[in-house]
């Protein structure tokens, strides 16, 4: 058996196969990430394809290799994954590929982003996907392994390795793994939905991050207005941390929110409308004293449900060099 994984033959083992032979020939290959890989076998390939229609969804930068069910198949076997995890990584890898997520700048830039993937809907319970406590970090399988598989995809069909064609001047530790549920409150209406996805469905969410940013919110903490100014003072902190002085336009804002943060500002009687005006409306101006706005307006202050208990927020400080998030539907 034989596929094409970017411009690579992959390779399949018998069962029983030495693993630290198997791990080197991998390796040498180019197509590990530096930690151990599940062993794939022809058994495993055949599993993670078995309710997978064969098609193409298109072609990834920087080296244009064919995104495919197989492909993408291959990735998530060496990953971790179980099958049902293959369409959201497939639906996920063909999100970057839609040409305002600019994913050949986010590959090859010196800077530092990578690709947080982020799961929407039915979906993400199904699959027993972490939404709070701890949802960024390490613990759990599916995200860990979904977030790997997709982050292999870059690597292995779209051919983004370090010092050749990913040129990252220091990188980050989201290059490995970065990958979410989106969880639920009643101030926080769903992110896909907002987006156009059907109410009950299933989706993804690709978003061009150049890392995250833990905000507290200012003392007294139980209004709506110390709660969001801390943020709104946070994301012009990071961008002109990035910027080099430049006042590029900041078309999106990403911001992780926990429920005791949410229920604060849903008590002060405020809307999910209102904490995005809020954000907007603070932003500071640039250094040549005209208006800079954090966002393209206020409905692109995106606030999304995640995160366990406390009164910390995440800003995912996005990639100045020009990238807009995607959602699509998972079939």
């Amino acid at each position: 058996m034989n596929i094409t994984v970017g411009s690579d033959d992959a390779l399949f083992f018998d069962d029983g196969h030495p693993w630290d032979d198997a791990q080197r020939q991998l390796m040498d290959a180019g197509f590990g990430d530096g930690l151990p890989l599940v062993v794939p076998t022809a058994a495993r390939f055949d599993e993670m394809l078995r309710d997978a229609a064969s098609h193409a969804v298109g072609s990834m930068p920087p080296l244009f290799g064919e995104v495919s069910a197989e492909a993408v198949a291959y990735c998530c076997v060496l990953a971790g994954c179980v099958p049902g995890e293959l369409p959201v990584v497939l639906a996920a890898a063909a999100a970057t590929l839609k040409d305002e997520f600019n994913l050949l700048g986010l590959l090859t830039t010196t800077g530092s982003p990578t690709v947080c993937m982020v799961v929407h809907g039915p979906i993400a319970r199904r699959l027993g996907m972490n939404a709070e406590a701890n949802c960024l970090g390490p613990g759990n399988r599916a995200n860990a392994c979904m977030g790997r598989a997709l982050q292999l995809v870059l690597r292995n069909v779209g051919g983004a390795r370090p010092g050749t064609t990913d040129m990252a001047t220091i990188g980050q530790p989201g290059k490995y793994v970065f990958c979410l549920a989106e969880g639920e409150h009643q101030l926080l209406p769903s992110f896909a939905h907002r987006r156009g996805i059907r109410s009950g469905s299933s989706a993804v969410s690709v978003l061009g991050i150049s890392g995250t940013l833990e905000v507290l919110p200012t003392d007294p903490r139980t209004d709506a207005e110390s709660i969001l100014a801390a943020i709104a003072d946070a994301m012009h902190g990071a961008r002109i941390g990035g910027a080099a002085g430049r006042e590029s336009e900041c078309g999106e804002q990403f911001l992780l929110v926990p429920s005791e943060i949410a229920d604060g500002i849903l008590d002060a009687g405020w809307t999910l409308q209102d904490a995005q005006r809020f954000i907007w409306e603070r932003s500071p101006p640039g250094q040549s004293g005209e208006p800079w706005p954090l966002a393209r307006n206020p409905e692109s202050i995106h606030c999304i449900a995640a995160g366990g208990s406390g009164i910390k927020m995440c800003a995912l400080i996005p990639w100045g060099g020009g990238s807009d998030s995607v959602t699509l539907e998972v079939n």
